[in-house]
């Protein structure tokens, strides 16, 4: 019986992820670029033999951006309910391979709020800063944004997702038996800073311990459970390509392992 995942999927390129604006709201377009890499993205890693294999996915979450909405159309999926929004482009050339998931957008996986410091880069952020003598140091993950959100807020919305992810999709797929398996792979497409700040929170990790992992634009991150126990959430550093029905033919795939506490929050409150 495998064991349950979720892909993260940043959105493709945009003018500002090109010159390092922080882009919460503002809901800009993929580049013409962004479109062509994510579309290769997804020839390469969806199909009965690759990363994501549609039939298996359970659910898909997205954000309410247009530029994540249009990084899942050109994904290589092709849904059989309608996508809960109009098309932001025109259609792939290829249709896509069928998914039976259903398409839910939420707000819990938007971009991070930058507030104040929306339309941005990071030098500009910490030269107003020092000038309004808050030094000139500024990391998001310790002092987040004024005039947006904190990491307790992100914090706080993610544990939800989480827990969401875990009692819906997870914990069912897990306790199936193997002659009578359930999907359990979730999908979720969206942005640079709340995805990286997802994966630290799947892992158990406090967000002002910063992540020290990046997601490139377009770039696709797998997060699963050591032992096939909901109590042991991981990271996978690599992938896996599928064969048959339960069986995978291994890549380099390793693994940070995290232990638990029970004073840890949240979705892991009681873990151990």
């Amino acid at each position: 019986m495998s064991t349950p995942r979720v892909f993260i999927v940043r959105h493709g390129e945009t003018e500002w992820s090109l010159n390092g604006r922080h882009t919460g709201s503002t809901d800009i377009p993929l580049t013409a670029n962004g479109e062509k890499r994510v579309t290769a993205t997804g020839r390469a890693l969806v199909g009965d033999d690759r990363l994501i294999v549609p039939r298996r996915l359970a659910h898909v979450y997205v954000s309410p951006r247009k530029r994540a909405q249009r990084t899942l159309e050109l994904l290589n999926l092709a849904y059989q309910d309608n996508l809960p929004w109009p098309r932001h482009g025109d259609p792939p050339v290829s249709e896509g391979l069928v998914c039976g998931a259903k398409v839910q957008v939420t707000e819990d996986i938007r971009e991070w709020d930058y507030g104040d410091y929306e339309g941005i880069t990071t030098p500009e952020i910490r030269g107003l800063r020092s000038k309004q003598g808050l030094g000139s140091g500024w990391d998001i993950w310790r002092d987040g944004c004024p005039g947006g959100e904190s990491p307790a807020d992100i914090t706080e919305r993610l544990d939800r997702l989480i827990q969401e992810i875990r009692d819906r999709w997870h914990a069912p797929a897990m306790e199936r038996k193997q002659d009578n398996p359930v999907n359990g792979d979730v999908l979720i497409v969206a942005h640079g800073h709340i995805l990286r700040a997802f994966a630290q929170r799947w892992a158990g990790k406090p967000l002002h311990d910063g992540p020290t992992f990046l997601l490139e634009a377009g770039g696709v991150g797998t997060l699963s459970y050591e032992h096939h126990n909901i109590n042991e959430p991981a990271i996978l550093l690599g992938g896996a390509f599928m064969v048959g029905h339960n069986w995978y033919v291994p890549l380099i795939s390793l693994y940070l392992l995290c232990s638990f506490h029970s004073s840890l929050p949240g979705p892991f409150a009681g873990l151990h």
